[in-house]
């Protein structure tokens, strides 16, 4: 399909937008279209900026939690073992009164 059959394509310009990895992504946009400050570089998908000496910096990632590290964050260690000792003397109980615990 060529151009006379879907018409004329709108003026276009391309802008330059810089990672903090050295990486220059070129968009294309319309003339006519608001541009955007920063945009997605497309090789390693950080933040890019227009300006080539100041790239935006990665974003931080908070470092991946386990179930303990949030418990510990909410519980002092006295309480956990107030805790874990009422538990055991509950488990305790039901198998001396003979309860079979999987």
């Amino acid at each position: 399909m060529g151009e006379a059959e879907r018409g004329d394509s709108a003026p276009r310009t391309r802008v330059s937008y810089f990672c903090a990895n050295g990486h220059e992504t070129r968009p294309a946009f319309s003339l006519d279209a608001d541009i955007p400050d920063e945009w997605e570089c497309t090789r390693c998908g950080l933040p890019a900026s227009k300006d080539r000496l100041n790239p935006p910096p990665p974003p931080k990632n908070a470092p991946y939690k386990t179930h303990l590290a949030y418990v510990k964050e909410r519980r002092s260690d006295k309480e956990a073992e107030a805790i874990l000792s009422e538990a055991l003397e509950l488990l305790r109980a039901r198998r001396a009164a003979g309860e079979v615990i999987y």
